[in-house]
């Protein structure tokens, strides 16, 4: 085991030849590529994360973000290279970096910020990866790894075997290690500069942490109630960003470069977002109580009540509320034979099937003891309604009420498509007497709307309005 531990060590110190100073420490970085393939291979990335997610259509919006981004990038540490900066049509909460100045927020966490500053320390936060070369740095180690490997095997024997394969996970794993915590509060500290050197306040970068933690911490709330694992954001924060001294220290170096009356923007940054879409797109299809609408693909289907509905640009599905049950939507587009020798192909010749008409529509429903499944043909696709449980019991407790949701699926007409409409912000003054409870009584955005609306006016989990404060609502 030493021996080849000791041949790959030489084999990669060999391949970590191509050093480049790094633009923002001025120390040597590993990397394997030159700035004009750095450009080249954003470029290339770019095209293939605008296949996976659509520009949000508000040329303003694009407008307004790209200026605040190019300030930012030209007050960095590579002012030469070429920003873009894009808001992507997505209800996801992230931002996010390619090489080469490729720089993405969605309009999920921009719904949640609330002043120019924290789109901006957003925005920096992303440039900071850029300027260090996080991405080409992670890239050009996982290439070393790959090549130290490729080039041992040739020799070692033994790097054939799975136990080869575990050494190289191992220590692929180990080049890569590093690239969380301490590029993320690298990041930060960048992130703070700029924004300090564009006259904004280095500690809406704090701010900004702040609203991921909240997040974090509301989405465990949601994951309980949904029987999943909570998502976690912003690298391995463990802790909310008020006692996170490692950032505050960080963010604290750009103290000195701050100007006497930072900007902020609320007003700029609330006026250019009001009417934001908030959660689905009418693209990806409208959940509203648990029925799913798509003005494009013309139908409905609803799901049963108390379920949790997870509507994403590449699945749809929900989950019992106790968590042994869902039942998910697919669509094949060339479907062939009747919907009952369609069912017989995916379940076999011992399931049961029922061959019948929903609203005139071809259709079956079949069953074995691990699924339930439901097949509707509509416009030349196969509508593919598939109920699973974790056992066999909770199948058949379940079956009726997976029968329910594949028969309400359901053909719009045009007054149906025309009435899907998208939820959007807007920014309202609080009333006296006004609370976050009241205004959920009436929000459209379920049973978590109270926390859903703290969390977008930053006054979470427990701050409640005051006369006059404007707020963000959803209507």
């Amino acid at each position: 085991m030493r021996h080849i531990l000791i041949f790959l060590l030489t084999l990669t110190a060999f391949a970590m030849g191509g050093c480049a100073t790094n633009p923002v420490s001025g120390g040597k970085d590993f990397v394997m590529m030159s700035e004009s393939q750095e450009i080249a291979l954003g470029r290339s990335a770019d095209a293939e994360i605008r296949k996976q997610y659509k520009v949000y259509a508000n040329p303003a919006l694009q407008d307004y973000v790209n200026r605040v981004g190019q300030k930012l990038s030209q007050h960095s540490h590579r002012p030469n290279i070429s920003y873009r900066f894009t808001v992507l049509d997505s209800p996801e909460i992230n931002a996010f970096a390619l090489p080469g100045g490729y720089v993405y927020i969605t309009r999920g966490i921009m719904a949640y910020l609330n002043s120019e500053a924290e789109m901006a320390a957003v925005l920096g936060h992303e440039v900071g990866h850029v300027t260090a070369r996080h991405g080409v740095r992670q890239q050009s180690a996982a290439q070393a790894a790959n090549i130290g490997i490729s080039i041992a095997a040739i020799f070692i024997p033994e790097l054939n075997t799975q136990l080869g394969q575990d050494i190289s996970n191992l220590f692929g794993g180990a080049l890569l290690s590093g690239y969380g915590r301490d590029h993320e509060l690298e990041s930060d500290r960048l992130g703070a500069q700029y924004l300090a050197r564009t006259d904004y306040d280095p500690q809406a970068m704090i701010r900004v942490v702040g609203v991921l933690k909240n997040q974090e911490l509301f989405d465990a709330e949601i994951a309980k109630q949904e029987g999943r694992e909570p998502r976690r954001y912003h690298g391995t924060f463990a802790t909310h960003p008020d006692n996170d001294t490692r950032l505050q220290q960080v963010v604290g170096e750009a103290k000195g470069l701050t100007v006497a009356n930072p900007a902020e923007g609320r007003d700029e940054f609330l006026k250019m977002t009001e009417s934001l879409v908030f959660g689905d797109s009418i693209e990806e299809g409208i959940v509203r109580d648990n029925r799913f609408t798509h003005r494009d693909l013309g139908f409905a289907l609803t799901f049963p009540p108390e379920w949790n509905v997870k509507n994403s640009p590449t699945q749809l599905y929900a989950i019992s509320p106790a968590g042994d049950a869902a039942i998910q939507l697919k669509i094949d587009g060339k479907p062939s034979g009747t919907p009952a020798e369609y069912m017989r192909r995916a379940l076999g010749s011992s399931a049961s099937l029922e061959a019948l008409k929903i609203e005139s529509l071809n259709a079956a429903i079949g069953s074995d003891n691990k699924v339930l499944l439901g097949i509707i043909y509509h416009e030349g696709k196969a509508f593919i309604i598939q109920g699973n449980a974790k056992s066999g019991e909770t199948l058949a407790a379940q079956r009726e009420t997976m029968r329910s949701a594949i028969r309400s699926f359901h053909v719009l007409n045009a007054d149906e498509k025309k009435a899907i409409k998208p939820l959007l912000i807007r920014v309202v003054s609080a009333k006296k007497g006004d609370t976050y409870e009241k205004l959920a009584q009436r929000s459209p955005l379920g049973k978590n709307a109270e926390n859903y609306l703290r969390l977008m006016n930053a006054q979470y989990p427990k701050g409640e309005l005051a006369a006059g404060q404007r707020v963000k609502i959803v209507e």
